[in-house]
């Protein structure tokens, strides 16, 4: 039974990172915003990806970081406690809880609504609860689809869905360290649960189909990311297709068939090969969409295809970059789009104007915490090429800086930076190796920032510093 409608200025479907973005912003514009979320406030991000597997992560680099130095490593003998690297795991997912959110969504004026929210029109939204009960609730202005994504498990491997296989949620929120843990796919996923569960105990076997780790990334990231998880004692394999997958009763150990006919054996597989678009039960198809799509958006996140101007898709559900620092950053362009059009002002979307997502296509910052660190921003030689662009790159050996070696004594790193020619500016660079999180920014900021190499060659590194890097980097683009 559906109830009266309530009429509201903003709706927001998806209440993760980027949906309680959006929803801040056009709350603290004065205009009244419900967010519908069918599971906990806080989304992926805070209970199944980033902050739980990070909490996984961060010991092992920690630890490694302390036996990289003499003095520090003749205290740190023995192996991480798993058990309290669990608890603090938990800790950082509230135990799965999201009463903290809510309350952060309720003191910032921003009411909620639990349920699955579905398009029913335009500037409609129905509301299924849990009873089964629907609400139908309208929106004066907007409705911005902030639904996330989810894992894709490849359709064409017998057995596997029946074998109930890992995706990241398993992987980041597991109780227990499994005795032993096949990781199917080379991507951010897949090396940075190898890195953390090998650190934890676990024996680790990596497949991958293709001929290389971190695919989208420089190649020597993959390389150097593949060293590093081989002297971990993870077993990597490239060019291994898995032809099936069996697991008695649904219990119990689970085996591999690989294309070779070798069978694995494992306690649990985890499945990291893809991302699809939570889209297929929102009622695109009540706005002309077609369901299960990702969204397409211009600049200002604005859904292409409806007419009107009042749906929006922020975060990874348009595809313009799974990253949760770059879907708040859409929220914020999202909001104030939203914003200026409740206003009655005209949206400001020219190259970096206020009301568009130029980031997007200009340099995506993106961190993989494995064991080295990779960072990258921007365009890699190979794509900076297909785009047509006239340049070149400047490499640099990290351990080669001084300030290398305050990170460890025998620091192995590599840093690349793509100049474009023609407009004497970076547009894309690369840093593997440990430590390296903490360079991303500055290089975001010239690459983002298209500062011209003359003025940058005036941004003096401090010494010593893993920073110094940047000296030698454009001492390369100078000539």
């Amino acid at each position: 039974m559906t109830t009266a409608p309530e009429e509201y200025d903003v709706i927001v479907v998806g209440a993760g990172p980027t949906g309680e973005n959006v929803a801040d912003r056009t709350a603290a514009a004065g205009l009244r915003t419900v967010v519908v979320e069918s599971e906990l406030v806080g989304g992926e991000c805070s209970y199944w990806a980033c902050m739980p597997s990070k909490a996984l992560l961060r010991p092992v680099a920690a630890l490694a970081g302390a036996r990289g130095v003499a003095g520090a490593r003749e205290a740190v003998g023995g192996a991480l406690d798993p058990a309290a690297v669990l608890a603090r795991r938990d800790s950082f997912t509230s135990h799965w809880r999201d009463d903290g959110q809510v309350k952060w969504l309720r003191d910032t004026g921003i009411e909620l609504v639990r349920g699955h929210g579905r398009l029913a029109g335009e500037r409609k939204v129905t509301v299924e609860g849990e009873d089964g009960s629907e609400r139908l609730l309208t929106a004066r202005y907007a409705v911005a689809v902030c639904t996330g994504s989810r894992p894709v498990l490849p359709p064409d491997v017998p057995g596997l869905a029946e074998a109930r296989p890992w995706t990241n949620r398993e992987a980041t929120g597991s109780p227990a360290v499994p005795g032993r843990l096949a990781v199917v796919g080379g991507g951010v996923v897949g090396v940075e649960m190898a890195t953390a569960w090998r650190a934890l105990g676990s024996e680790v076997v990596l497949l991958v189909r293709g001929e290389g780790l971190l695919p989208r990334m420089e190649p020597f990231a993959g390389e150097l990311v593949a060293e590093g998880l081989r002297a971990a004692g993870v077993d990597v394999r490239f060019g291994v297709s898995v032809t099936a997958v069996e697991r008695v009763d649904g219990g119990g150990e689970v085996t591999l068939v690989l294309e070779d006919g070798e069978r694995l054996a494992a306690d649990e597989v985890l499945y990291a090969t893809g991302r699809a678009p939570r889209t297929a039960d929102v009622g695109l198809e009540q706005v002309g969409l077609k369901p299960g799509a990702w969204l397409d958006v211009d600049d200002s996140c604005t859904v292409l295809g409806v007419d009107g101007d009042w749906l929006y898709a922020a975060g990874d559900v348009n595809h313009r970059a799974l990253l949760t620092h770059q879907g708040k950053y859409q929220a914020r362009i999202t909001g104030a789009a939203i914003v200026a059009r409740a206003q009655r002002r005209p949206l400001d979307t020219a190259r970096w104007g206020a009301h568009a997502a130029s980031a997007d296509s200009a340099g995506a910052p993106q961190v993989v915490f494995t064991e080295p660190e990779v960072a990258a921003v921007g365009l890699t030689l190979e794509a900076a090429e297909r785009a047509g662009l006239r340049v070149t790159t400047v490499d640099h050996d990290l351990g080669a800086v001084a300030g290398a070696s305050l990170y460890g004594d025998d620091y192995r790193g590599k840093a690349r930076v793509v100049f474009d020619l023609d407009r004497q500016v970076l547009v894309g660079a690369s840093f593997v190796g440990p430590g390296v999180a903490e360079l991303l920014h500055s290089a975001t900021v010239a690459v983002v920032g298209e500062v011209p190499i003359d003025r940058l060659w005036h941004a003096v590194p401090a010494y010593p510093t893993i920073s110094e890097v940047w000296l030698r980097l454009l001492e390369g683009c100078r000539g």
